[in-house]
């Protein structure tokens, strides 16, 4: 059955009552009722939740074959927990473990060869990435995997849809009792919004922390009264690789010409106003614009009222320069943000329900004015794709960026028109991540191109003095540049479905026919 992207979800997979990608908006005013998490009131007065390592805390959980863990991915490429917690569970002769982890990177390599010891058998992720994504896409998981949204998970675990047996949270500290904090001891992450979710709604919680302090540990990212049992280990992760290059601002000058065009594109619109909010994805281009905003916001005399997301230092400065009345968080990317948490009074953590849930009573993401995002493809329909190569193999993820760019009212890709021999805007993306319905303005090198659907933006950014260039245009200069790329060759398997934020269809991802 084709879906409202033109996509086919084979019949197979529309069984208990999933269905197909009908627009961003086809499951407004959904109804349903949170499940509960299984409760065993066990803590006796004055105990402690301390116990002696992960092996015992397993046990303790009653983990079995078949189950469902949680991790989340704050240290990013310096996560140690997950490789931990797996391997004693390889160890105790656990298998067919099903991972549901907020995103999976190249710090999780190891899982890869669980993967085919048939020790993991199932994934849910918003990311997957390395030799992960080698596995899932050569077909070598089990089950298909499943790819959500950071608010798309959320919204499954909150309707039960995902079901977790044991969640296993990395907290820089705890106290005895499970108060655990994103900040402060060896590992400092800043916050830890993504497993607040894991928390609430899992079976079992184990708190996994390389720093014990005295209790009681306030205020708590993860209140105690959900935690079943805190290990304490020596290192939970490397907090000097939560950053990456990507993540820092570019000095290249065909990025930095992008971002000032972004910048001027926001300025011409009519939200580009004191007050306005502000979202920019990881990349350095994303990053970039925060460096020309804030000429543009000093000319006219504006400020922001909030920023969003995942929060680094460009975010942070203009914060510090009262540029920003306040900066809400669910991650930091480097360790300006990390120390800004911790000292700022208007920079705030929420969870990531409170982000971008799309069936909660109100997400944040749902206020935004401006969301700048990547892309590593787009096609002529303002399909984004963020999660597989040219290759057709899995190596990204959709993260926020179908979350921000659904819920703001300018939504902007700033992309370069191709990268290498790649064409970055092309007829159709290997997969659809974001949908066109959702992407408002592409910014490329070689030119601006604005939805058809959103003629009020072409008025005001035309009338701004500011050229527009049709997308199918961009499309094929690009190909003139590098040549028409040649179709990945997928075999019949699917391997992975990309979930839309709501639970229905929007992708699949198929095995590569080189790996067949």
């Amino acid at each position: 059955m084709k879906n409202a992207v033109g996509r086919d979800i084979p019949d197979l997979l529309l069984q208990d009552g999933r269905s197909v990608f009908r627009g961003s908006n086809f499951m407004d005013g959904c109804i349903y009722t949170k499940p509960g998490p299984t409760v065993r009131a066990a803590v006796k007065p004055q105990a402690s939740k301390v116990l002696e390592n992960i092996r015992t805390a397993i046990n303790r959980c009653g983990l079995k074959n078949g189950m469902t863990v949680s991790f989340h991915h704050h240290f990013r490429d310096g996560d140690y927990i997950v490789n931990m917690v797996m391997r004693e569970i390889e160890a105790m002769g656990i298998g067919d473990i099903t991972i549901a982890a907020s995103s999976l990177g190249d710090a999780h390599d190891p899982v890869a060869a669980m993967i085919e010891r048939g020790v993991v058998t199932g994934i849910q992720t918003s990311g997957i990435r390395g030799k992960i994504g080698d596995a899932v896409s050569n077909g070598s998981l089990k089950n298909i995997a499943i790819l959500r949204s950071h608010g798309g998970r959320v919204r499954a675990i909150e309707r039960g849809e995902v079901h977790i047996d044991v969640a296993f949270i990395g907290a820089p500290t705890s106290d005895e009792y499970g108060n655990a904090r994103g900040k402060g001891g060896k590992s400092d992450c800043g916050v830890l919004s993504y497993s607040v979710a894991d928390a609430r709604y899992a079976d079992h919680v184990v708190v996994i922390t390389d720093t014990l302090v005295p209790f009681p540990n306030l205020p708590p990212s993860i209140d105690g009264v959900d935690v079943d049992y805190v290990v304490v280990v020596d290192e939970i992760g490397d907090p000097a690789r939560i950053a990456s290059q990507a993540l820092r601002v570019t000095q290249d000058p065909r990025d930095l010409m992008m971002a000032e065009n972004c910048a001027r594109v926001m300025a011409s619109t009519p939200y580009f106003k004191d007050g306005f909010s502000f979202q920019s994805g990881a990349g350095g281009p994303s990053l970039a614009v925060n460096r020309f905003l804030e000429s543009m916001m000093v000319e006219r005399g504006i400020k922001m009222q909030w920023a969003l997301g995942g929060i680094t230092k460009p975010t942070v400065d203009l914060l510090n320069k009262g540029l920003i009345n306040c900066v809400v968080d669910t991650q930091d990317f480097d360790a300006a943000a990390v120390c800004s948490v911790h000292n700022h009074p208007r920079h705030y953590e929420i969870s990531t329900s409170q982000y971008a849930n799309p069936m909660n009573k109100g997400a944040f993401v749902n206020k935004l004015d401006f969301v700048v995002l990547a892309a590593l493809e787009i096609d002529v329909d303002f399909n984004v794709n963020v999660v597989t190569g040219s290759d057709g193999v899995l190596r990204g993820a959709p993260g926020g960026h179908p979350d921000a760019a659904s819920g703001a009212k300018c939504t902007i890709i700033v992309t370069p028109l191709v990268r290498g021999r790649i064409p970055t805007v092309c007829d159709r993306v290997v997969t659809v991540t974001t949908p066109g319905e959702s992407i408002d303005v592409l910014v490329t090198d070689y030119g601006i191109a604005v939805n058809p659907a959103r003629q009020d933006l072409v008025s005001a950014i035309t009338s701004a003095g500011i050229p527009i260039t049709a997308v199918e245009v961009l499309k094929e200069r690009a190909y003139s540049i590098v040549g028409v790329p040649d179709d990945v060759e997928f075999g019949d398997r699917v391997v992975a479905v990309m979930e839309a934020r709501d639970g229905t269809l929007l992708d699949v991802v198929r095995q590569v026919k080189k790996f067949e």
